[in-house]
Order: C-alpha cells, then sequence, then structure tokens
C-alpha cells in the first residue's frame, strides 16, 4: 500500500485540478456532429498547455500488449472503456459519450472520467447515467481512515442493484500516483477479503464505477483494446481520483471553486 508524502500530495492536487478544468472544456464542446477527433486533438492541446503529458497515450500493461494510441478513450453507447478517439468518430444526437482522461504533471498520475448525454436521450439513459454518477459519490463518502476498501465497493454495487441497473464486474478502479496504475485495485462490487485492506490517510484511490443498462457481462471489441457490453447494452462510466485524508477524503480532480 503506497502511502503519499505532503510535496507528492501537493503535486497530485495541482494535477488533478488542472486536469478537473481540461475535462471541463472537453465537455463543453459536446454536442452532435462533434467528432472524437476534434476532441482528442483539444486534450493534446489543453495537456500541453498545461505543463502535463498524457497518461494514456503509449500505454501498455504488458510488455507484450500494443501500445494505447490515444490521450483520451472515448466511448460512444455500448462501450465501456478503453475506446481510442482514433479513427474519428461523429457524435450523434441520442448518444452518450464517456471520456475518460487522465495526465502525468510533475511526475504524478491523475484520471477521470464522466458521461455526457449528446442531445436528447431517453429517460433511463438519463437515469443511468445519474445512476452512476450517484454511486460514485456514494463510494467516495465511504472514504475515511479506517473504513475498508470493501465499504467503497459494496456501497456501489448496492445502490447500483437497486436502481435496476449492474455493475461491471471484471474490470475495477486503482491506486494512482507516481503509476497510473498502482495497488489497491478498488473493485465496484463486494469482495469479502478487502474488509482487511484499511484506509489510511496518504492513499490515493481511482474510483470508476462502470455501469451496464442491461447484464454486467463484457466481452473484447474486433481492435483488441476498446471493450464493450456482452448484451450490447448502454454503459455509463465516472471517475475520480481520490485522496484519503485524516478528516475523511479529498476528491484531488475538482476544478477549483
Amino acid at each position: 500500500m503506497i502511502i503519499k508524502n505532503e510535496k507528492e500530495i501537493n503535486a497530485m492536487r495541482q494535477g488533478g485540478k488542472l486536469l478537473a478544468l481540461i475535462t471541463r472544456k472537453l465537455v463543453a464542446e459536446v454536442k452532435p456532429r462533434v467528432t472524437t477527433g476534434y476532441l482528442e486533438k483539444m486534450a493534446n492541446v489543453l495537456i500541453n498547455q498545461a505543463g502535463g503529458s498524457s497518461s494514456f497515450k503509449g500505454y501498455k500493461s504488458g510488455k507484450d500488449d500494443k501500445p494505447f494510441p490515444t490521450t483520451l478513450c472515448a466511448c460512444i453507447n455500448n462501450e465501456v472503456v478503453h475506446a481510442p478517439s482514433l479513427p474519428s468518430r461523429e457524435l450523434k444526437s441520442g448518444d452518450i459519450l464517456k471520456i475518460d482522461i487522465a495526465m502525468k504533471w510533475k511526475g504524478y498520475h491523475a484520471d477521470m472520467a464522466t458521461t455526457i448525454a449528446v442531445g436528447k436521450v431517453s429517460h433511463k439513459v438519463q437515469k443511468l447515467i445519474r445512476t452512476t454518477a450517484r454511486a460514485l459519490s456514494l463510494g467516495i463518502e465511504q472514504v475515511w481512515p479506517g473504513n475498508s476498501l470493501n465499504d467503497i465497493g459494496k456501497t456501489i454495487e448496492r445502490y447500483v442493484k437497486a436502481s435496476g441497473f449492474s455493475v461491471v464486474l471484471d474490470l475495477v478502479g486503482h491506486g494512482v500516483g507516481k503509476n497510473l496504475h498502482e495497488d489497491p485495485q478498488v473493485p465496484n462490487y463486494d469482495v469479502a477479503e478487502n474488509n482487511k485492506i484499511i484506509l489510511k490517510s496518504g492513499m490515493v484511490l481511482a474510483i470508476e464505477p462502470m455501469v451496464n443498462a442491461g447484464s454486467w457481462q463484457i466481452k473484447n471489441s474486433s481492435d483488441d483494446l476498446t471493450i464493450l457490453t456482452a448484451d450490447n447494452s448502454l454503459s455509463a462510466h465516472f471517475e475520480h481520483t481520490v485522496l484519503v485524508t485524516e478528516q475523511g477524503h479529498e476528491v484531488l480532480t475538482l476544478p477549483p471553486c
């Protein structure tokens, strides 16, 4: 378990705020006929202006894996995570777009994701988006020193199920810091073993519920990168980078007030 010191936390706090501002600007551009390629270009410009670098572009989860080709994961509709933003695709009214973005700033990563309705969507789709956002908020509320890692996952799962949706079981959140992915893994569901992992001040977690309108099951796309819902149902995704503090928690990927 990696505990950050005050210097590291300050760097992550500043980088997280910058990333939140970048994400806000990207979200403001999302509308019908905008392309994922346009958002990708914009993200690269904004990250460069902030003095950061993309955490995703060129990332390899394993030595023999194909490097991820873009700065943004831009997932549309039944795409759960890891859809590259290139080749460029045009957004249509009724789509839902998931923007997942991470930035390395002064040696430390911040990671966040949000889901945006493109134009008009149905009430059920609105509920899916609201439920996923609320599930993240409820999970964050469980981040207190002395609570267990499992308090986060079981709270998220209970709320999502009660709302009539499914938590993806094969994908999880993670610790974050000098590396984009650090211990511990942060499931969005009840794992009894995680009752033994106690949250401590200085831990930084990327909490990211992925919620499907249908089954929780997923499948790989033909590009060997994008992960889809197995039943082609819609999926939503929200994520924040969260610090465990002595008093509770601090969301590092929020824009300045």
